[in-house]
């Protein structure tokens, strides 16, 4: 880009664009009025209302970074009285939620020895995420504090944690459109001079960052400190893809696992109900086989009681034909006496 070029006359693809945590730390650092036009817009407050809004902790634009895991997140004093926390974030490192917490509580311990703890100025810490940081609950601007969980009671104003979804751009409420955070999300997030220009038409806040980005993509040394923080986070974002594919192979491998303990609580259940139905075979065999003793027992004690009867029966014909016999026998006698006489 030649940097006799003018803003306005500026067109096609940008080089660095605020996404860039450099980028986005030379715009905000270098010019308050945008600094303060952001703040105004992410806390809900009224230019008036912005007294002062210090960078605390600026760094040489266009000097070397050394350390690639330099953080560059921006802190500010607002008013003498808050301290907010800034940061862009394009990488998910999985560490987000603790990551800022800690962050948050460390600015928040900022007593010096013997002051009063109501002295403890409020915090603020605000991620610009270029990523959904829960897949479940997908929101564009989110505010969390700290609440009574039943009744939703505030516990303390002092603390706050801000997050601004850049991929969710099209979840932005009315309340967001009111205040622009949409615009400025969308303005973080350009990578063309045509978007850019039409943003900065709508605000002129939003214009002083849009000649800001543009003065920092002519400078060279603020370029190759970009360019450094592409590579670094481009190595974060294949790291991230191999993390990414190893979590899909160990899901899968999860469903696989899942599938066959299915299969294996079916072959058990399968197994039990079969186990279930051979007992109930064999307690009706067992039952039939008492029955046919029974009818064993029974056929046996009337054999029995039927040989019984024509035992007696043999008896007493036995002595039907002795009586029949010495009836006979008396008969005879008689009729031979009478014959004699």
């Amino acid at each position: 880009m030649n940097r006799n070029t003018s803003f306005q006359n500026t067109y096609g693809k940008i080089y660095y664009s605020m996404t860039n945590d450099y980028m986005f730390r030379a715009v905000l650092q270098s010019n308050n009025r945008v600094l303060r036009g952001l703040i105004c817009s992410l806390l809900h407050l009224t230019e008036q209302e912005v007294v002062s809004a210090k960078v605390t902790n600026p760094i040489i634009l266009g000097e070397s970074i050394q350390d690639k895991e330099i953080r560059l997140d921006i802190n500010v004093l607002l008013n003498n009285q808050t301290l907010i926390n800034l940061e862009m974030q394009v990488t998910n490192r999985l560490n987000w939620q603790n990551r800022s917490v800690i962050y948050l509580c460390r600015s928040f311990d900022s007593l010096a020895h013997g002051q009063d703890y109501n002295q403890a100025k409020s915090v603020i810490h605000i991620g610009f995420l270029d990523y959904t940081l829960f897949e479940e609950h997908p929101e564009f601007y989110v505010s969390y504090k700290l609440l009574n969980v039943k009744n939703y009671q505030k516990y303390s104003d002092n603390i706050m944690l801000n997050v601004v979804d850049l991929s969710r751009i099209d979840l932005a409420t009315e309340e967001d459109k009111k205040y622009h955070i949409d615009d400025w999300a969308k303005l973080l997030k350009a990578t063309t001079w045509e978007e850019v220009k039409i943003l900065a038409a709508k605000d002129e806040n939003m214009n002083e960052a849009a000649k800001a980005i543009f003065m920092f993509n002519t400078d060279e040394q603020v370029r190759k400190m970009c360019c450094d923080r592409e590579e670094y986070y481009q190595d974060m974002r294949n790291y991230q893809r191999e993390i990414s594919d190893k979590e899909l192979s160990i899901r899968s491998y999860k469903r696989t696992i899942a599938k066959q303990d299915e299969a294996i609580a079916g072959y058990e259940k399968e197994l039990t109900d079969r186990n279930e139905a051979i007992a109930g075979y064999e307690k009706e065999l067992t039952d039939r086989n008492e029955a046919i003793a029974g009818y064993e027992k029974e056929l046996t004690d009337r054999e029995r009681e039927i040989a019984e009867r024509n035992r007696t029966i043999s008896e007493k014909e036995e002595q039907i034909r002795q009586l029949l016999a010495e009836n006979e026998r008396l008969r005879s006698s008689a009729l031979t006496n009478s014959q004699n006489n």
